[in-house]
């Protein structure tokens, strides 16, 4: 009897536990809710299609449009001049950069002149016998020979007779070794071919320079030149002497330069031409780094927006009755940060800034919109308040 009651009891336990844990469960089902619907706000910007000018986007270093590797041709030792040989040193132009000792083969050359001296004053008498005719402009010859200038030029040959005579007595031999050794004479020195700045000096007063060895570099300042690659396809729409606008990389100085020249090949590796813009300014130096500007060509009914509004290369989004769609463009011109789009409809509205996970068919809010309601609701509230 007690087994039977024991288990009757226990039953009863069971399905009272069974109900209260139905109970409970039920009481935690309550009803999830729904999520808001999310409505973002964007900018925007209404489509007014025209004239974008395509700039090419291009940088480069200076480099001096003219400049002077300075080789010795002569071997001697280096003399000082009216100013030192040193890196920044300025320069007139016609003025004495380098000066070897030339004071041996000086007295050479003095030498050979002699010779050609003695040479034509030893013919003198016959001329006077045999040649009476030519006697008188071989005379002044001598007389304008000076043996501290330069050997004057031979009397002009005017017949055959005396160009046989001249020719067998040596002269016209000894003459041309004469202006040969006056030309290597003025090795010797060597001058500023313009005005312009040492920047290289690699050799000191007292030194012995050799035959070939290079002494430094010139450089004219008043003239620079940019090396820039352009792309092949805008090869056809630069033309020399088109204006440039040239900048630094801080953006705090602008230059305006001008195309010099154009490469006549492609390069075969990168596909690009080499273009020369050219500059001058009193601020710039050799080595500085320049950022270009060229105007290639000009788009016409065209749009200019961020390269961040373009998706997938082809497609923007547009605005139809507050809901994203989105279209396909023309994309006609990339630069770093701009794009430039054509085949867009003429006051088509279309986003200005970017929105975080945006798609086709997304309800939004225009920014402006909601900032002309809140200036209504404001001036109705500030009438009302004066009534």
């Amino acid at each position: 009897m007690r087994k039977i009651i024991l288990s009757i009891l226990g039953l009863l336990l069971i399905v009272v536990a069974v109900f209260a844990a139905k109970k409970i469960v039920d009481n935690k089902r309550r009803p999830k809710p729904k999520p808001a619907k999310v409505i973002k706000t964007v900018f925007v910007d209404t489509v007014k299609n025209t004239t974008i000018p395509i700039q090419i986007a291009a940088n480069g270093n200076l480099t001096a449009k003219r400049r002077l590797e300075l080789y010795s041709e002569v071997q001697g030792i280096f003399r000082g001049g009216s100013q030192l040989f040193k890196t920044g040193q300025q320069y007139k132009r016609g003025q004495a950069l380098i000066r070897i000792d030339a004071s041996e083969y000086y007295a050479s050359v003095q030498s050979a002149k002699s010779n050609l001296y003695n040479l034509v004053t030893s013919i003198m008498p016959d001329l006077r016998l045999d040649y009476p005719e030519i006697y008188d402009k071989w005379q002044e010859y001598l007389n304008t020979f000076d043996m501290s200038k330069a050997t004057p030029k031979l009397p002009e040959i005017t017949s055959d007779k005396e160009k046989y005579f001249i020719t067998g007595r040596n002269i016209f031999t000894t003459y041309y070794n004469v202006k040969n050794q006056e030309q290597r004479l003025a090795k010797y020195t060597i001058s500023a071919p313009f005005e312009g700045v040492l920047t290289e000096a690699l050799v000191t007063e007292g030194t012995l320079i050799r035959q070939g060895q290079k002494l430094g570099e010139y450089i004219d300042t008043s003239t620079y030149e940019m090396q820039v690659a352009i792309g092949k396809e805008y090869g056809d729409l630069l033309q020399v002497g088109e204006s440039v606008e040239l900048s630094n990389l801080n953006k705090t100085k602008t230059f305006t330069g001008k195309v010099a020249r154009i490469n006549g090949s492609v390069n075969q590796a990168t596909q690009t031409i080499t273009t020369f813009i050219e500059v001058a300014d009193p601020s710039l130096r050799e080595g500085m780094y320049l950022e270009a500007n060229l105007d290639a060509k000009k788009e016409e009914n065209a749009i200019e927006i961020d390269r961040g509004l373009l998706q997938e290369g082809d497609k923007l989004f547009v605005v139809r009755d507050s809901i994203l769609d989105i279209i396909d463009v023309n994309p006609v011109y990339f630069s770093d940060k701009k794009v430039v789009l054509k085949g867009i409809p003429e006051e088509t509205i279309i986003l200005s800034k970017s929105v975080p996970g945006a798609y086709a068919g997304m309800l939004i809010k225009i920014y402006q919109e909601k900032k002309n309601n809140n200036v209504l609701s404001d001036t109705a509230a500030a009438s009302a308040a004066k009534k």
